[in-house]
């Protein structure tokens, strides 16, 4: 292979990955396999330790696995790590003594598994010490000759060979190789690049690219250039900027780019540095070790790099022609302006809001369900609005990209999360005021991973409060709490009836659970929400800050992409309309106050437009006891949209699950005047008319007339922009 890729005028690079596997990980190998076969990646850059193959079980490991890649993939063996028995030092990372037995061990490695490759890798990042160290090798005469050799023979025996590359970059040493004459047996060079993560002050691949050309045409070698290894840590869980790093490393005038890595690296391993020595390390996959898929993996399963490129577009549109900003880096993470993979695209300079005009209103996760109703009717009424989310729930870029079509110019992206309390400050500072939507918010995920669920939850809101305190004048804040903060309501007494539970207290069925209910908090989602919920109270009550907690029951409308965790009401019509069963978990009869999303956005604006009314208080907010339902009531509605039975299955209680609970919203309705307006039957049947309109399920399934939403311009209390509304 020869020549490069002109990235302007000819193909993208072929997309490959990196991946390491341990002796006897055959179960890891599989499910890495499984995993980028869903990725439609065919390329794949893994190790062999010459170390390890000398090592008990080592060969036969080999043997096993090279064929077994071989088998769906185009594979390149990157063989390195001395046997400390030969080295001149005991460990892995010396020369060899003698630097021909490389070339030696090659020609029995294709000897034996040639078959499974066309293209060999000579070694790994010379310039790193934990590969090579130079140190024993000072003059790069052993590696020269070493790596010479073999590429010669490998040239024999008919492979093709990608010389190693450097990490750091280093032209000067490619130089140095070319003079002790390795070039002339190269095929391909490999790159090796982590901008944002260790490459803090980055060129950009093309000048690399050009940089690494130069010093090729200088010793007359015609050898292609790869990108062997390129990788973004999310250790501050800025999954986006490995979609960044990603696309720039694609868009390089170069042949293959191999990512690395598809998964985290376990938190029981130790890397070559140590256990822990080096957060970044852990972070590189685009999956975590748990198996749950990053953005950039979930977009590139959903629609391949077109949709990397897609949201790129979304999120790095300008607004209004503004200019660029970067976001300030942390000391661990330094990036200039040349560094375009540590850049955020802002509409301008980071102002605090009271030196602005036109501050917007800031809503994490303002791609999900709630904030996405919320944006657009900000929106509508002229108010700015940065939507602050990292998309981890599949769908909502749909919302994110139906929100910037909708509203062009109103509505400014930040992907952002909010454990990262160096970009989340930077929205917080612009904020004219701010909804706090972002969250873990299934119970089943907090059984899974209780720690996640806290550090997202409870950490996330710690960090927004700290963001807001540290404003001259702080914002308003509202903080979306939830119903589950009361735990299973055990004191209560409930009697069954045929369709549902509801309690023998009178008082309570008239008027549901009041905010004076002691708090139990049940699950990890229920304990790390009530902890963010009486930390907004206690910041607004020791420091004055104007937040307002609103505990909410069950909220639905459109824009929810309801699932069997989380958004019932949504996934009930979505699996009944597909004509898919549904699990109940229980008998079915707990009963629940149902709020429309639209009701919910009307109270929301209120407490804005009367924050000292609201000031340091929480409320109980849901559709009240003249929306209640029971499951199984809800599924005989659903059943007279669809006009077909729900197939439906039984499982058994989840924890902390109670078998009603009704809120009362009186103390709201008495602070701002708000009430819902939305029923039942009219809710169900408008959100049963957006899923077909949104292509979730199919049309034809919504008869009779479907009630059209009412076109609601708002008051939001904060200053109104005289031009630029949007027309309904």
């Amino acid at each position: 292979m020869t020549g490069r890729v002109d990235a302007t005028a000819g193909p993208m690079p072929a997309l490959g990955m990196l991946e390491w596997f341990h002796i006897n990980d055959r179960e890891r190998v599989e499910r890495v396999a499984a995993g980028l076969k869903r990725l439609g990646i065919s390329h794949l850059r893994t190790g062999v330790s010459w170390a390890d193959w000398f090592r008990p079980g080592g060969a036969e490991w080999y043997d096993w696995l090279l064929p077994r890649l071989a088998a769906d993939f185009t594979v390149v063996p990157c063989v390195v790590y001395t046997p400390p028995s030969i080295a001149v030092e005991p460990r892995s990372s010396a020369p060899p003594a003698d630097p021909r037995s490389y070339a030696d061990f090659l020609d029995m490695f294709v000897d034996r598994l040639g078959y499974c490759f066309e293209w060999i890798e000579l070694w790994n990042e010379p310039n790193n010490h934990n590969d090579w160290d130079s140190r024993l090798d000072p003059q790069w005469l052993t590696f020269c000759t070493m790596v010479g050799g073999a590429a010669y023979w490998m040239k024999q025996r008919g492979k093709k060979t990608l010389l190693a590359g450097c990490c750091p970059s280093d032209p000067g040493l490619l130089d140095l190789f070319g003079r002790r004459g390795v070039l002339q047996y190269i095929d391909a060079v490999g790159l090796h690049g982590f901008p944002g993560t260790w490459d803090s002050h980055w060129p950009g691949w093309t000048a690399m690219a050009e940089a690494h050309r130069v010093v090729l045409d200088r010793h007359g070698s015609t050898a292609g250039l790869w990108i062997s290894e390129v990788g973004y840590s999310t250790w501050r869980h800025d999954e986006y900027g490995q979609i960044r790093t990603l696309l720039e490393a694609l868009a390089a005038p170069v042949e293959r780019v191999y990512w690395y890595a598809y998964e985290d690296v376990a938190e029981e391993l130790e890397t070559q540095e140590g256990f822990h020595f080096d957060e970044r390390h852990y972070h590189m996959g685009l999956t975590r070790a748990s198996g749950v898929p990053k953005l950039a993996h979930r977009l590139l399963e959903k629609g391949g790099v077109a949709e990397l490129r897609r949201l790129q577009t979304l999120i790095d549109a300008c607004p209004d022609g503004g200019r660029l900003t970067p976001v300030t880096p942390s000391a661990s993470q330094p990036a200039g302006p040349s560094s375009p993979v540590r850049q955020r695209l802002q509409l301008r300079p980071v102002l605090p809001a009271d030196q602005r005009s036109d501050a917007p209103v800031v809503v994490t996760g303002g791609a999900g369900f709630v904030g996405t109703n919320l944006a657009d009717r900000l929106a509508r009424s002229g108010r700015r609005v940065l939507v602050y989310d990292n998309l981890s729930r599949a769908g909502v870029e749909e919302n994110l990209a139906w929100l910037k079509a909708r509203h062009p110019g109103m509505v400014e992206a930040v992907l952002g999360d909010v454990r990262d309390r160096h970009v989340l400050r930077d929205a917080v500072r612009r904020a004219a005021g701010i909804y706090h939507f972002a969250a873990q918010v299934a119970v089943t995920t907090s059984l899974v991973d209780p720690v996640d669920d806290f550090t997202i939850n409870a950490g996330g809101m710690v960090a927004l409060l700290e963001a807001v305190r540290g404003r001259a004048e702080p914002p308003p804040v509202v903080f979306t709490s939830t119903n589950k903060v009361y735990g299973k309501l055990a004191d209560i007494s409930v009697t069954a009836g045929d369709r549902r539970w509801e309690p023998d207290d009178r008082t309570l069925r008239t008027r549901g659970v009041p905010e004076s209910r002691p708090l139990d908090l049940y699950s990890p989602y229920g304990c790390s929400k009530g902890t963010a919920d009486q930390y907004a109270l206690d910041y607004a009550r020791i420091y004055g800050l104007p937040a307002t907690v609103l505990r909410m029951s069950c909220i639905y409308g459109p824009h929810q992409f309801g699932t069997e965790d989380q958004g019932w009401v949504a996934h009930f019509l979505i699996q009944a309309m597909r004509g898919k069963p549904i699990t109940l978990y229980g008998d079915g009869k707990q009963v629940r106050d149902v709020l429309f999303v639209e009701d919910l956005v009307d109270a929301m604006l209120g407490c804005l437009e009367k924050p000292e009314a609201v000031r340091g208080r929480v409320f109980n907010i849901g559709g009240g006891p003249g929306n209640a339902t029971s499951l199984l009531e809800l599924l005989e509605r659903i059943e007279g949209i669809t006009g077909r039975p729900v197939d439906v299955d039984f499982g058994s209680w989840r924890p902390g699950d109670q078998p009603w609970y009704v809120s009362d919203t009186r103390a709201l309705t008495a602070a701002i005047g708000w009430r819902p307006r939305v029923g039942i039957a009219e809710g169900v049947q408008r959100l049963a008319a957006w899923l077909v309109e949104a292509g979730l399920v199919e049309a034809g399934l919504v008869p009779g007339p479907v009630v059209a939403a009412p076109a609601l311009v708002v008051a939001t209390g904060l200053p109104q922009r005289a031009k630029g509304r949007v027309a309904l």
